[in-house]
Order: structure tokens, then sequence, then C-alpha cells
């Protein structure tokens, strides 16, 4: 028989027995446990656990493994996701007009360097599909005026709907989501903002460290909410800096570490190791 790799998450308030429960219903199986993490947050109380493991491939032994493990959850009242480890949660990129965030996702998805599944690029400006075209990914202009803000982001909602999108990833998109969608699509929405949070939030943050004449810029990629800049970091790194670097120096080097922050952050997300845990995240390596 051939083994099949799944990945489950779990969430909890934190009690005694969890761990132990699980793995024996995972031995009762006769699953095979590759790789176990876990956390439980002293500040918050809550118990968070990513086990990867092996087992013989069935037909229909996903709903196998969950009918086994379903009374353990509601026991513990657990919130839970179970996945393929082969499959690859869908996404939908939005960007404005810079490319270096887009053209590093493509570049690291084409090379096989990320698990994820894109299914369309969107954009408020045209800019940007001759690269989503040499990539061969469907690109959407959605033009966007302040009158018309609500009217785009119901069409960003079709799109996401129709094509089952898992997450959205903002590639440097230039735009501010409006409450209600950071509502209906929370803990699913990525962005790269250009400075070390919770340093330097909003617009021109590059501007905003030169006049503080700092010595470390960064990046910060974080899930989004409807307060600016204040979601739970997933993934942040820095470079060093001096008095002698302008503005446009500033922004040329930290968009280097905007790429990389931001692929890293996905990379993690769909390798299902992100936990939201309140206004933080618990990430495992």
């Amino acid at each position: 028989m051939t083994k099949k790799k799944f990945i489950l998450k779990l969430t909890c308030l934190d009690k005694a027995g969890i761990v132990a429960h699980v793995t024996t219903e995972l031995f009762h199986l006769e699953g095979i446990i590759i790789n176990s993490d876990q956390f439980s947050d002293p500040d918050t109380g809550q118990f968070f656990m990513r086990i990867v493991f092996e087992i013989e491939d069935t037909v229909n032994i996903q709903k196998e493994i969950e009918k086994q493990l379903l009374p353990i959850f509601k026991t513990h009242e657990i919130t839970w996701q179970l996945s393929d480890s082969e499959h690859k949660p869908s996404v939908l990129i939005l960007c404005s007009k810079q490319e270096h965030c887009l053209n590093h996702l493509l570049s690291k998805h084409r090379s096989g360097g990320l698990n994820i599944d894109i299914k369309a690029i969107g954009s408020n400006h045209p800019l940007l599909e001759e690269v989503a075209s040499w990539y061969k990914i469907p690109f959407h202009h959605l033009p966007i005026t302040p009158n018309t803000k609500k009217q785009q982001e119901l069409q960003i909602q079709k799109l996401v709907e129709d094509q089952k999108i898992d997450y959205i990833i903002l590639a440097r998109y230039m735009q501010i989501l409006s409450p209600e969608f950071c509502d209906i699509y929370k803990g699913r929405i990525i962005n790269i903002h250009h400075s070390f949070l919770p340093g330097f939030k909003g617009a021109n943050p590059y501007r905003q460290a030169h006049e503080r004449g700092v010595k470390i810029i960064g990046a910060t990629a974080h899930f989004v909410t409807d307060d600016l800049d204040e979601g739970p970091i997933i993934a942040q790194e820095t470079i060093r800096v001096g008095h002698e670097h302008s503005v446009n120096e500033l922004t040329r080097y930290g968009a280097d570490i905007e790429a990389l922050v931001l692929a890293r952050a996905v990379k993690q997300v769909s390798e299902y190791r992100v936990f939201i845990d309140k206004n933080k995240t618990v990430v495992f390596k």
C-alpha cells in the first residue's frame, strides 16, 4: 500500500491530555507521526499543535481520519484543520504598480519553492498584466476610485468566491481595504508592509525612517485587519543602513527585503505552520 502524508493543526484552551488523546487515536489508525510541534501560550491560555503523519492511502482515508478524531475534537472543543500535504492552497495576488514582490512570488512559485496554486492576479492598474501573461496566470484589471471602492471590492469578492480562493496576498497593493472586506476574509489576507512594524505605519515609511535617522530598516508580513498595519505579524526581516543613505536608497534596499519576507510568510502559511493567537501569531519552523 502507498502512504499518504497529512498535516493536522489544532487550537484549543490548554488542558491536560490533549496530546495523549490525539496521538493515541493516530496510533489506532496506524498513522506514523513524522513531526510534531506544540506550544502553550501562558498569556492567552491557548494550546497550539501541528502534527505531520503518514498513513496507508485508502479510499476516503481523510474522512476516516476525521471520523476517528472528531469525538476528541468535540471533547476538548478543538478548532482543527486536516490537510493533505500535497494540497496547494489557492491564492489571489493583488498588486498595484510595483512589481518586485509580485515577481519574486511568481519566480518562487515557478521553481517549486512555494506550495500554492496561484489562480489569478488582480490589480487596480494595468501595468503588470505583461508580468502575469509571461507566467501564464490570468490577470484582472480592477480599477478603483474613491467613488467606486465598494463596487471594486465586490468584484474582488466575486473573484475569490468563483475561484475558491483560500488566501489573498497583497503584494504591495497600495489600497486600504474596507473594514467589511477585512472582516469577511479575516485570517485569509496577507500583506507586506515596507517597515519593521510596529514602527512607521501607514504611508511613506521609508521617508519616515529617513527623517528619524534610523540605522535599521525592515519589512513585515502580517495578516490584515481593519486596523491599519496592526494585524498579527507572520514574518519580519531587517538590514542595517546609515546616515549617508537617501530615501531612494532606503526604498531600493528595502524592496529586496519586502519580496523575501512576503514569500517567507506565504510559504509558512501554505505549509500550515501559522496560527493566529489573538493579536499575534504562533509560527512553527
